[in-house]
């Protein structure tokens, strides 16, 4: 019986050591390698942190590119989706609130055109990132309000399209506020 005692607490003692000590200072060395990404791969303007590559922003204003709607009112630190299904009453007349929103924000656009992601949340609920057809649809009420040319505007989306890593994992997509930073600084 004691024998075993002494393995149990041998085995504790180690398990504690390995995953209690060495486990975290592993995995912080590596974000001390990785300092860009493990705190965040912040976006700076004006010697300032503006937010984070990767989480959403709320923009309301037609002066700017809006993002998808969150389902957290884009706090990273509570991360998740509705969990209503694409059947749900209740969801849908949510996302029929959006897509009326945005009509109004954006005339001359059928809501047949509307690409899905400027109505619906995305399932983390801080997706920073629309389509490049989320983004060209915009372009004219943004060119209208904020007295610019269409075209350049199309030319500053173009540019700021990521692709798929390594071309093939992903899909092209335009991050929100990288964009709108962008826009800002247009002459």
């Amino acid at each position: 019986m004691l024998k075993y005692l002494k393995q149990s607490l041998i085995l504790t003692v180690l398990t504690i050591i390995l995953f209690g000590i060495i486990y975290p200072l592993f995995i912080f060395a590596i974000g001390q390698l990785t300092y860009e990404r493990s705190i965040g791969s912040p976006v700076i303007a004006n010697n300032r942190t503006v937010g984070f590559e990767n989480i959403g922003q709320s923009f309301t204003e037609d002066k700017y590119f809006w993002g998808r709607p969150s389902a957290v009112n884009y706090n990273a630190a509570s991360t998740g989706g509705s969990n209503k299904g694409p059947t749900n009453p209740e969801y849908l007349a949510e996302v029929n609130v959006r897509l009326d929103s945005f009509i109004v924000h954006n005339p001359g656009i059928n809501k047949t055109d509307v690409p899905s992601e400027l109505v619906t949340a995305s399932g983390s609920g801080i997706d920073p990132h629309i389509s490049p057809q989320g983004a060209y649809i915009q372009v004219s009420r943004i060119a209208k309000t904020r007295n610019l040319n269409a075209e350049d505007l199309k030319t500053l989306v173009t540019i700021n399209i990521e692709k798929p890593i390594f071309g093939i994992f992903g899909i092209d997509r335009v991050n929100v506020l990288k964009l709108n930073l962008a826009l800002d600084n247009l002459k």
